[in-house]
């Protein structure tokens, strides 16, 4: 890339981060362009889709949840590790309200984050600290939820999401478990949900 489509790019990323974080996802790719002081033509050259922008915003962001993952692994104890990873992921969401959308309609960690969560899941159920019917596809209900605490209360009690994911831990721990009357979504039908978000 030519010196100035890089900095054309990285413009339009920082416009993007910007009011993203600011206003969420649904933010017109014409402020972007305008706040980049670049035209609508420049940012579908170097985005052709809004996907492609988000993407590129948020490669920090999904890289750094599978991090928090490798570290929950990591942790002896299980529950600690698994308390740790969603509590950072959550604080992402509330840091960054185009984060918590995109938290909020894929429940997403990337390929590598994907595995770990699983592995995350599975030692705390081993352990005996998480109810042995948890899926991941509850995990990314719980992340949905928060998604929504966060923006419904980040004007007026910005950590309002903790107390929503402390009830939902108390309600993950084995020793708070009864019989679930529903059976877990498929992945197939968590994603079908997520979309309507």
């Amino acid at each position: 890339m030519r010196k100035d489509a890089v900095l054309n790019r990285e413009r339009l990323l920082l416009a993007a981060r910007r009011l993203f974080a600011d206003r969420g996802l649904d933010v017109p790719l014409e402020e972007v362009a305008r706040a980049a002081g670049l035209s609508i033509g420049t940012l579908y050259n170097r985005f052709p889709t809004r996907e492609a922008l988000v993407e590129a915003v948020f490669a920090d962001r999904v890289a750094r949840v599978a991090d928090l993952a490798e570290q929950a692994v990591a942790t002896d104890d299980a529950w600690e590790g698994f308390v740790a990873f969603l509590t950072g992921v959550c604080e992402l969401q509330a840091a960054d309200l185009g984060y918590n959308d995109l938290a909020a309609r894929t429940a997403t960690a990337g390929d590598r984050g994907h595995g770990l969560m699983r592995e995350i899941l599975d030692r705390a159920q081993r352990a005996g600290d998480l109810r042995d019917d948890v899926t991941l596809t509850d995990l990314a209900f719980v992340i949905w939820g928060v998604a929504a605490t966060v923006k419904a209360t980040h004007a007026v009690s910005p950590g309002a999401w903790r107390r929503h994911l402390a009830l939902s831990l108390d309600g993950l721990r084995a020793a708070a478990a009864r019989p679930l009357p529903a059976p877990p979504l498929s992945v197939t039908q968590a994603r079908a949900a997520l979309r309507e978000c």
